[in-house]
């Protein structure tokens, strides 16, 4: 029994996913007759209060979609450090759309109103490029799974409205912040321009994104999402495994919180952990003492079967998921005490 703490993304689809998978209705997407896809999108635009939605393969195309959307080329986005568009989109932010971040120092990948008002550049100097957009990520990834107050999130929106800036929010695991501060798909989508949000992590989807809007936003967003290259063709197949993701497992995230906690606490205890950071959602990160090699730590939990991921700068990373059974976590606990 190998236990993959890799990522939420390694789940596989539940019998009852695939029974609804292989019984949906299917038509040709790029010419929008595929009734599956076209519900999944009526049903997210209609969860966030949104206008419009489009089905995407990935996330990060979704994101890269709603940079080019937002931007010109020259143009600067703010985000924080640790930002997903920035670190692990492949430098998608420059060659997909020209443009450059400006990367604020924020708290666990939390960015405050203070600092993005500190970082829009003067519109008349013209050595500058032009602020145009500001992008943040819930839960932050880096920032182990931390989450932003919508009260932050208010104030960062009336900066947005006085400087005229599109706002974009990166919700790859939004829903794991709403379970976690009792937070509404509508106080989000009243405030962004765009969200995007991902169906496989944390919700047991194999593959998808979905992108929500306004109605000329997303027609925008359709012609972008073709140049490029994400048209698919009868994808109500997987359209149909992130309705039944959306519909059924989002609750079912606070188990996830609650395993992670748990690792946690046994972690915080141990002599040769340096530092756990505050867990919110699904995500732990920690650090080992100075003295510990880290690539034999991770070689050690291979050895008993347990699959944790390194994200750099000392920082190790596991992450609790539906495929993440209570036995699993009893035995990792297990491991984790003795070592």
């Amino acid at each position: 029994m190998e236990i993959n703490l890799i990522s939420d993304t390694v789940t596989k689809p539940t019998q009852e996913m695939l029974d609804v998978m292989f019984n949906a209705k299917v038509g040709d997407d790029v010419f929008k007759q595929d009734p599956t896809v076209n519900e999944l999108e009526r049903y997210t635009a209609e969860l966030f209060g949104k206008e419009a939605a489009l089905f995407f393969p990935s996330g990060t195309m979704a994101n890269q979609t709603a940079i080019r959307l937002h931007t010109k080329p020259g143009d600067e986005v703010i985000c924080d450090k640790w930002s997903h568009i920035f670190l692990y989109e492949g430098g998608g932010v420059a060659a997909n759309s020209g443009v450059s971040c400006h990367l604020v120092d924020g708290n666990r990948g939390k960015i405050t109103a203070n600092q993005v008002t500190q970082f829009i550049n003067d519109p008349e100097f013209y050595h500058a490029p032009i602020t145009r957009l500001v992008s943040l990520e819930n839960t932050t990834n880096k920032g182990g799974g931390a989450c932003y107050e919508i009260e932050e999130l208010k104030v960062i929106k009336e900066v947005c409205n006085k400087h005229g800036l599109k706002y974009h929010l990166d919700g790859a695991r939004l829903w794991n912040a709403m379970v976690a501060k009792n937070q509404q798909p509508k106080q989000f989508g009243e405030m962004f321009d765009t969200i995007s949000v991902c169906l496989s992590k944390g919700l047991g989807a194999p593959v998808g994104s979905v992108l929500v809007g306004s109605n000329e936003d997303i027609k925008k967003a359709l012609r972008i999402r073709k140049l490029f290259g994400g048209n698919m063709r009868q994808a109500g197949y997987l359209a149909a495994a992130g309705l039944y993701a959306m519909q059924n497992n989002i609750e079912r995230l606070e188990k996830d919180h609650q395993k992670a906690k748990e690792l946690g606490s046994v972690l915080v205890k141990k002599d040769w952990v340096k530092e756990v950071e505050p867990i919110e959602t699904n995500i732990v990160i920690f650090k080992l003492q100075p003295t510990i090699d880290e690539k034999s730590f991770i070689e050690k939990l291979k050895q008993k079967r347990i699959l944790i991921s390194s994200m750099g700068q000392g920082k190790l990373r596991m992450v609790t998921h539906m495929d993440y059974r209570q036995v699993m976590h009893d035995y990792v606990l297990e491991v984790l005490e003795k070592m």
